[in-house]
């Protein structure tokens, strides 16, 4: 056991080494030549957070998802300048920065706080816009908390690794800040009294007030350095030459005052978001998301199963060539988040191969299965009676017929409950991937709350989305159970 243990111990350093050389050969690979890279691509790739208004979010029109906000056309005018197609990728805000240093962008834009910590892990144009800080709170608390200095001793909320959380720790005194990774959620938490007060940019409280007649905006008070709480571009660490090019698009939007245009603009497209907010409108939203939610719970598993029977006999091989590597495999998934696993393919890997999203979660999710799958096959091999490899030895078999025709048949049959607990358990957890940008349920889900100011409504239809899907599978699997028993 010690010895499983040490080899263990072993491969875990060896795979964080390689993730680790990966990451550092992909940001020299990048370091200088970022700007050749998307004039010769002809294509300049951008990280978005779209749940963010009024600086990026997504306009529903004529049953269209369209990528809309200041930033977008902020990234929309420097594609223009530098001559190539933009390519947005959506991602939660806390995948940004991530995609921006592994290479899977050239860039990410959101109203990204050039802050001394980011500085350290990448660089940033000049500062493009500065709206300041305030808080939301609710009009029925608007007696109560008339300033900022109100709010000392309350709980605060804030959007995690945001400047926002940061400054209300810092300057509200004996405040306790409640962080979450989507403001939808925060404004869901200060609507039902979870908060007393939402940390958010300026733009955004006004866009919040200016759509939701129960909240109201108190400014701040901060005093704090315009260098750090304005909004830059991101980049990865050492490209001077792409950093000036944009730096140039940005001076040519502020000497023509297009800023004042763009946060128009996006007035209207909220203002036409809100029109109707019903959750028929957003059908499509809905029904994308479950398509791909299918997608994914399916198609991982398919290759879960085919990669758990393969783990399972290797595990249980008498060699330990094959042994070893399967039981330190299962290990490591089953000990460890599907969460940090998804992040470490798309960006882990995905620091080495370019793999899109939907892929990079399928992948993930897969494996993950697989690792279970071992185990409940492993479970019902070694719940059959030994006679049935002496009975097959009887007849002729050899061992891999035995296995394929005798043992795994009727494995399959005894576990064929806990297959299926498997599959549901997949299609819940499988939300995880909205993570990295993955259109499925959930994605979508934080998208029309952004969208239409609701916080309950979208719930409930995924929640109902949900349950159907794991209610229909249930009883199909109930039945397929039955047949089998049957037979």
């Amino acid at each position: 056991m010690k010895k499983i243990t040490k080899w263990l111990q072993q491969a875990f350093i060896t795979i964080t080494v390689l993730v680790v050389a990966g990451l550092g050969m992909t940001q020299v690979a990048h370091a200088d030549d970022g700007l050749q890279k998307i004039k010769k691509a002809g294509v300049m790739k951008v990280a978005i957070s779209p749940d963010y208004p009024p600086y990026e979010f997504q306009m529903n029109k004529n049953g269209t998802s369209t990528d809309v906000g200041m930033d977008v056309d902020i990234i929309k005018q420097i594609a223009k300048d530098l001559g190539v197609k933009l390519e947005i990728k959506n991602m939660d805000f806390s995948s940004v920065l991530v995609a921006v240093q592994t290479g899977k962008v050239d860039m990410a834009i959101g109203g990204i706080n050039p802050t001394d910590e980011r500085r350290q892990s990448v660089d940033f144009s000049k500062i493009y816009y500065n709206g300041g800080q305030s808080f939301l709170i609710s009009k029925t608390n608007a007696s109560k908390y008339k300033n900022a200095s109100d709010l000392q001793g309350t709980k605060i909320g804030a959007q995690t690794g945001t400047l926002q959380y940061d400054l209300a720790q810092q300057k509200i005194s004996g405040a306790t800040v409640v962080g979450m990774d989507k403001t939808p959620n925060l404004i869901f938490a200060l609507k039902t009294n979870k908060v007393a007060a939402v940390g958010v940019e300026k733009p955004v409280a006004q866009a919040y007030v200016a759509n939701d007649k129960d909240l109201k905006m108190i400014d701040s008070g901060y005093k704090l350095d315009i260098n750090q709480t304005g909004a830059a571009i991101a980049f990865a660490k050492g490209n001077p030459e792409l950093v000036a090019a944009v730096n140039k698009s940005i001076d040519k939007i502020e000497n023509h005052g297009w800023i004042k245009t763009y946060l128009k603009n996006a007035g209207k497209n909220m203002s036409e978001n809100t029109v109707d907010t019903s959750m028929l409108r957003y059908w499509h939203y809905f029904y994308s998301g479950f398509l791909n939610t299918t997608l994914i719970a399916f198609v991982s598993v398919a290759f879960g199963i085919i990669l758990g029977i393969i783990l399972a006999l290797m595990k249980m091989s008498k060699f330990k060539i094959l042994s070893w590597p399967a039981i330190s495999y299962i290990e490591i998934v089953r000990g460890t988040p599907m969460m940090v696993q998804i992040l470490l393919v798309y960006f882990g890997l995905g620091a080495l191969i370019n793999i899109p999203a939907l892929t990079a979660g399928i992948i993930a999710v897969s494996l993950n299965s697989g690792a279970y799958v071992a185990e409940i096959i492993r479970g019902g091999i070694t719940s059959l009676d030994k006679g049935q490899k002496e009975a097959a030895k009887s007849l002729g078999l050899n061992q891999k017929d035995t296995m394929r025709f005798v043992i795994l048949p009727q494995a399959f049959k005894n576990i064929w409950p806990a297959l299926g607990n498997e599959f549901i358990s997949v299609i819940k957890e499988s939300s995880i991937v909205s993570i990295i940008g993955v259109t499925d349920l959930v994605y979508e889900l934080n998208i029309v709350r952004a969208d239409t100011y609701r916080g309950i409504a979208p719930i409930v239809v995924v929640m109902v989305i949900y349950f159907l899907m794991t209610f229909i599978l249930t009883r199909g699997l109930n039945y397929l159970e039955g047949k089998m028993n049957h037979d």
